[in-house]
């Protein structure tokens, strides 16, 4: 059953016919860009994690939020990518129902962490711009690390829900293989996905844009009275978030629509919905590795400072 029983979506039952789905190629590219995915990731992010580790402002609350995100990465890629990656090459679920149940809560609980982070790194903008009067005594190592102590804590409690309704199933057209799948009783699963969309996805947009609303709002009525470096630095750091959040919303928004799809309508089983779906995986997967090429694309002092690694 390729692609039939998501480790991220919900999004047929076990007992839909398992010739529906077309299978054979996926089988193959899939998987290799997973890998492309797992290889970029990786060196990205622990590049960007040491170049900031060796920096001078390393401690920052910007690059401990930035530190953070590349973690969350960096542990989705290593952890879940490579048993994502086993939906579309093994015909079966092979590794048991703790790693059913990890792989399921952890990813859910890293796209938490991101997302989490992102506010968090727009607020810290907002702060820095906006309100720069109070901002030494907001914008503090101490205040970012509990932020995310917040952060972790909230979005593990989140996902607890993803471990405990993730369990192995059979298919009666395969009644001697095992699926890893989702089971909720009642209407706990629509209330938890809604709350998931709005949590995870809604409420942070939202909070993210009314920050940079007021930040480029600030900037513009301002950037006369600045110097032409702090104006530019105060920008580029702007720009470099706002994009982060970009590549993220663009990465996610699929995962979302399908997710909402199959719990409120009638999510259709064909060629053009199965393609979707693998391409709302990669896309999500790749959210994992876009954020280092983004540094190096963005910022002269990044690249400046891979050279010097």
């Amino acid at each position: 059953l390729p692609g039939n029983q998501s480790l991220l979506l919900p999004e047929t039952s076990p007992t839909e016919p398992a010739d529906q789905q077309p299978a054979g190629l996926e089988a193959v590219m899939v998987p290799v860009v997973f890998g492309l995915i797992f290889v970029v990731g990786v060196f990205g992010n622990c590049l960007v994690m040491l170049v900031i580790g060796k920096g001078r402002n390393g401690s920052s609350p910007t690059n401990v939020f930035i530190l953070n995100l590349c973690a969350a990465d960096l542990l989705f890629l290593i952890f879940c990518v490579p048993l994502h990656a086993t939906i579309y090459s093994l015909p079966e679920w092979l590794f048991g129902a703790f790693l059913c149940k990890f792989a399921h809560f952890f990813s859910t609980v890293f796209m938490l962490v991101s997302i989490f982070t992102l506010a968090s790194m727009s607020v810290d903008r907002y702060i820095a711009v906006v309100r720069s009067g109070t901002s030494s005594s907001l914008r503090s190592r101490r205040n970012a690390l509990a932020a995310l102590c917040v952060i972790w804590t909230l979005s593990l409690v989140c996902s607890v829900p993803v471990a405990q309704h993730q369990v192995l199933v059979t298919h009666p057209r395969a009644p001697n293989s095992t699926f890893c799948w989702e089971e909720w009783s009642g209407a706990s699963k629509h209330s938890y996905k809604v709350s998931v969309l709005l949590l995870g996805f809604l409420l942070p947009l939202l909070l993210i844009s009314c920050c940079y609303i007021r930040v480029l709002f600030h900037l513009h009525k301002k950037m006369k009275n600045m110097s032409k470096k702090s104006e530019r630095s105060k920008t580029k750091t702007a720009q470099t978030v706002l994009l982060l959040v970009a590549a993220f919303t663009i990465c996610w928004m699929p995962h979302h629509i399908i997710a909402m799809w199959v719990e409120f309508g009638k999510f259709p089983l064909n060629d053009s919905s199965f393609v979707f779906r693998i391409v709302s995986h990669c896309l999500s997967y790749g959210n994992s590795c876009v954020n280092p090429i983004l540094y190096a694309f963005l910022s002269e002092n990044f690249r400046r400072a891979c050279h010097q690694v």
